[in-house]
């Protein structure tokens, strides 16, 4: 990682972090036609989402979608693309073009490249948000994760199905090469029990602590 921003509260952090991100995305929109922006689910980034719905971006040549996504309609409340939709989709930011990671199919992998596909001219990503695990997952890039490895390599596909015993039920995530290769990146963890992790995470490998596949120049953000 490049740098470890800390905190004194969490509610500094979120607003503190949502100016940085609003101003890298008004930069990349000044110097090209469109932005990507890629957030994680869960609910640590909602703060964030809110402040960022408000800004006044042009939120329409601005492609948002997720580090990773429950293979769950939008009716379920563990449905990472519902939070997104009420938190960040909103306001100023309605406007953004949501770049979907779940579509109706009983399982994931048939559908795999109709979902990549959408991907198409958005990579590499202009600014990237991911979260952090205790057990130092990030994205759906699970220790122990059924096709950890192929997520990890370098010639890995844009997105890939994952499963794992932490991760409840089947997941679509972002291959390692897809989020290590975003222009600016930053890391989000709250708590002490995660900055321990970060830590631990420092001297393990990828495969033991998949965080570290993608936070080459990331700047951590972390509050009690």
């Amino acid at each position: 990682m490049r740098e470890l921003v800390e905190y004194p509260d969490r509610d500094m952090m979120m607003l503190d972090l949502a100016d940085t991100l609003a101003g890298e995305l008004a930069d990349c929109l000044r110097r090209h036609e469109t932005a990507s922006f890629c957030v994680p689910g869960g609910t640590t980034p909602g703060p964030i989402f809110d402040v960022l719905s408000e800004q006044a971006l042009d939120w329409n040549r601005v492609a948002v979608f997720l580090n990773d996504e429950r293979w769950v309609g939008e009716d379920n409340p563990r449905s990472n693309t519902r939070l997104l939709k009420e938190r960040l989709l909103v306001s100023k930011a309605s406007s953004a073009n949501l770049i979907p990671l779940y579509t109706s199919s009983p399982a994931p992998e048939p559908v795999m490249e109709e979902l990549a596909g959408a991907f198409d001219g958005h990579l590499p990503i202009s600014v990237l948000v991911l979260g952090m695990g205790a057990d130092m997952h990030t994205a759906s890039l699970f220790p122990g994760a059924d096709r950890l490895a192929d997520a990890l390599a370098s010639d890995a596909p844009i997105l890939m199905p994952m499963r794992a015993d932490a991760a409840g039920e089947p997941r679509v995530t972002l291959t390692a090469p897809v989020l290590n290769g975003a222009l600016s990146k930053h890391i989000v963890i709250l708590g002490d029990e995660k900055r321990a992790a970060l830590e631990r995470a420092a001297h393990l490998n990828a495969t033991e602590a998949p965080i570290r596949a993608v936070w080459s120049d990331a700047v951590v953000h972390w509050a009690k």
